[in-house]
């Protein structure tokens, strides 16, 4: 098992995955990105996102990925250092609990050490006992105080519209 940086060949095995992911977090209809969309947020001239894949040698399907780790970089104001934000973490099903998700997060650990980074944050659904017990055996914490929130569609739009005077 190798993990290393996606590549623009990776792509279409990515969008499959999120697809797969969605389906899992009981959400199949809400994936927008198209391979056009990934490729451009990963391989444009100044990428806003990253990839890591997973590679089994055993594996012939897909050229082998059988997890990916896409995440981009975040801030924190109260340490002054750069950090990772996971956004999503998959593994093929077939593969899981062979180590596999251990390595990626592993990977993107590494990336945060070496280039002194503060921390590697994530959200994980309450419901998904599994990835929490793992997390927790990684020593990964619970951010119980905190409550997350998203501003999209018609809410988002309206706050950003040029007619919006802070209200």
């Amino acid at each position: 098992m190798i993990v290393r940086p996606a590549t623009p060949d990776d792509v279409a095995v990515l969008v499959r995955m999120i697809h797969d992911l969605a389906t899992f977090e009981r959400e199949p209809d809400a994936v927008e990105v198209d391979e056009e969309m990934l490729a451009g947020v990963l391989f444009a001239g100044s990428p806003v996102a990253f990839a890591h894949v997973a590679v089994d040698d055993e594996v012939v399907a897909d050229g082998g990925v059988v997890g990916m780790a896409i995440h981009f970089l975040n801030f924190s104001t109260w340490t002054g250092r750069v950090g990772i934000y996971l956004e999503d973490l998959f593994v093929h099903p077939d593969h899981r609990g062979r180590g596999v998700g251990g390595v990626l997060l592993a990977e993107l650990a590494r990336i945060a050490v070496e280039r002194g980074y503060g921390r590697v944050d994530w959200s994980v659904l309450d419901w998904n006992e599994s990835a929490i017990r793992f997390y927790e055996s990684i020593g990964a914490v619970p951010m119980d105080e905190w409550t997350g929130y998203r501003l999209t569609g018609d809410a988002l739009a309206a706050l950003g519209s040029p007619d919006h005077r802070g209200t």
